[in-house]
């Protein structure tokens, strides 16, 4: 790094922190958090960007991977005005990351631990702002999920809400069921806290939860234990006594425990604009001048590291020479074996080899080839071509023109190539004869023929027999938590939650564990398929589940004792017998039950619905 950073909240790199993270070349730490560390780095035109890197322990987990995936390509499609769009991301990487545009402003939550709470006007601005990025984000098909006073940053000119969505990527992963915290409990929704359902309204809830802490300076529902501030936002009413009047009627109508009940995103900002004295417009002083100066100190950003200087000749920079901006090699590297990633829109240098028409004794450009045109909507972008596995640049530019083919060279006659073709059919046709007679003999009765064994497999040829069972395959232990469920494809099954957001009553588990800690109701169930509690005398096996009728779709805790199986037979044909082993006591404010799993993946037809 060539300069120190202005404040505290530019932190030096350390010697664990990688250097470059996707071509990108990282300044310094900006924080970290549950998921990852964030660290500020810049783009090839030198505009700041922050770029979060997961954490390795979740890296490694293969469902954290997939829905991380999901999320960010469904972050990208938003583009608002009070959100920190999503600039590039690679949620391959041995350590995924995706990189956002820098907010230059201090996180609600820490302008309110230093400054206490914000004058009215500055409340109502902060919750119109959030509420007009809630409506991008929930048009884009995201519910937030995390909403608090740290996933919102106070720019000069608005609020930003950040991390949108990410958070479901690992609320089931086998990580945070060991202990490892990603939400704030203090600002979840009641819904949320006791059956983990999240709807658009579980946002509406933490928005005023948010507006409240902005004002009041602390959180509606107290400090304290998790376990004691969740039962207080399920069961008692938030404490608004220092809230000041003109931001009661959203608040309170934002904190009502019904999600029915709440006020949509758009009636929020017309309750905002009737509780204030004159027109709601963002500006420059939307904030007071002590927030204000923190702005103006993160704005005063380290320098980007220099870019080393081109190599010489026909040598080749080590890995932590290259970046963004670095200029290409004039002797191609060895493809590696799998294309490195670049910035999006950045394409990297092309190689002599790789260009289409080199001049004659002039080493290649130090500039990009072109890439096609990206427009400035992810959702609208074109797709970029693919090439084979290792090549770092395109094949030549004639593969890309439109309307022009490649010169193709005269065709020769192969009247070699014919003769030798008739031949291998004639051939061919003779061997299909041969292999027909011998079951033409069998049909006609030619028991000596099938008896001796001459014929070897030919006496079943045309015959239909019955495919083998599958083998079975067991799990022992598994640990299921509330409003979680499995699916039996999976190897192993790994606990998750709906991703659909439904819920696993009317999601597509082929078996959850349902509990609702208002009223109770404790039960496993399938919305895949069909359940079958065994008798005691009834032992569970393949046999015992394709022969049993007794279905059903959900059974109560309260029928299961430890050692009881139940049949599970999906749609998608697997099997399995389940084995209750009971239900765990009070784990990090959530409850599990375990169980024993022994499936015949494929062993029936698929169902159709």
């Amino acid at each position: 790094m060539s300069s120190a950073p202005s404040a505290d909240f530019f932190q030096p790199l350390r010697a664990d922190d990688p250097a470059v993270v996707g071509g990108y070349r990282l300044v310094a730490v900006l924080g970290a958090g549950g998921m990852g560390k964030v660290y500020l780095s810049y783009t090839p035109g030198g505009r700041p960007i922050a770029i979060k890197v997961i954490r390795a322990e979740f890296s490694e987990d293969p469902e954290f991977r997939r829905r991380f995936q999901q999320e960010v390509r469904a972050a990208q499609r938003v583009q608002g005005l009070y959100t920190a769009p999503v600039i590039d991301s690679d949620t391959e990487a041995a350590q995924p990351w995706l990189a956002t545009a820098y907010v230059p402003g201090p996180s609600l939550a820490h302008a309110v631990s230093l400054y206490g709470g914000l004058p009215t006007r500055s409340v109502l601005l902060l919750t119109v702002g959030v509420a007009e990025a809630l409506h991008v984000i929930h048009g884009a098909g995201i519910i937030h999920r995390d909403l608090k006073p740290a996933n919102v940053l106070l720019a000069s000119d608005g609020p930003r809400v950040i991390d949108f969505g990410i958070a479901r990527a690992a609320d089931s992963t086998a990580l945070t069921n060991t202990g490892v915290s990603v939400g704030t409990p203090a600002f979840m929704a009641p819904e949320q806290a006791s059956t983990g359902t999240v709807t658009p309204a579980t946002d509406v809830f933490a928005l005023g939860q948010i507006a409240a802490f902005a004002a009041i300076g602390a959180s509606a529902y107290g400090d304290g234990s998790s376990h004691a501030v969740l039962y207080r936002i399920v069961h008692e009413d938030p404490d608004l006594s220092g809230l000041p009047a003109e931001l009661r009627p959203v608040v309170t109508r934002c904190l009502r425990r019904e999600p029915a009940d709440r006020p949509s995103l758009s009636e929020i900002i017309e309750l905002c604009h009737e509780a204030a004295d004159e027109p709601l417009r963002q500006g420059e002083d939307w904030l007071p001048q002590a927030v204000a100066g923190s702005i103006t100190e993160r704005l005063k950003l380290p320098a980007p590291a220099p870019t080393p200087a081109p190599t010489a000749p026909g040598t080749t920079p080590t890995p932590t020479e290259a970046s963004p901006r670095s200029p290409a090699p004039s002797t191609p590297p060895t493809p590696p074996a799998a294309p490195p990633h670049t910035p999006t829109g950045l394409a990297a240098a092309p190689t002599q080899a790789a260009t289409s028409q080199p001049a004659l004794g002039t080493p290649p450009p130090p500039y990009a080839q072109p890439t096609y045109p990206q427009p400035t909507h992810p959702q609208h972008a074109y797709p970029q071509p693919i090439y084979a596995p290792g090549y770092r640049t395109p094949p030549p530019a004639f593969f890309h023109a439109p309307g022009f083919a490649p010169p193709q060279p005269p065709r020769r006659k192969r009247t070699g190539l014919i003769v030798a073709g008739s031949i291998a059919a004639a051939v061919i046709g003779l061997a299909v004869i041969g292999y027909l007679l011998p079951d033409g003999k069998e049909k006609a009765g030619d028991s000596k023929a099938s008896s001796s064994g001459a014929t070897g497999g030919s006496a079943t040829r045309g015959s239909s027999q019955k495919q083998a069972d599958p083998k079975p395959v067991s799990y022992r232990g598994i640990d299921v938590p509330q409003n979680h469920q499995l699916q039996l494809a999976d190897s192993p099954p790994r606990p998750a939650e709906e991703p659909t957001g439904a819920g696993v009553m009317y999601g597509h588990a082929d078996l959850y564990y349902y509990r609702d800690t208002l009223f109770g109701d404790e039960k496993v169930g399938s919305a895949n398929g069909k359940l079958v509690l065994l008798k005691n005398s009834e032992k569970g096996s393949l046999k015992t589940c394709r022969e049993v009728t007794r279905f059903t779709e959900k059974i109560g805790l309260d029928q299961l004792t430890d050692g009881s199986q139940i049949c599970v037979l999906s749609k998608a044909g697997h099997i399995s017998v389940a084995t209750y082993r009971g239900e765990s006591g009070d784990k990090d404010s959530t409850t599990y039950i375990k169980l024993d799993l022994t499936i015949w993946r494929n062993a029936e037809d698929v169902q159709q619905d």
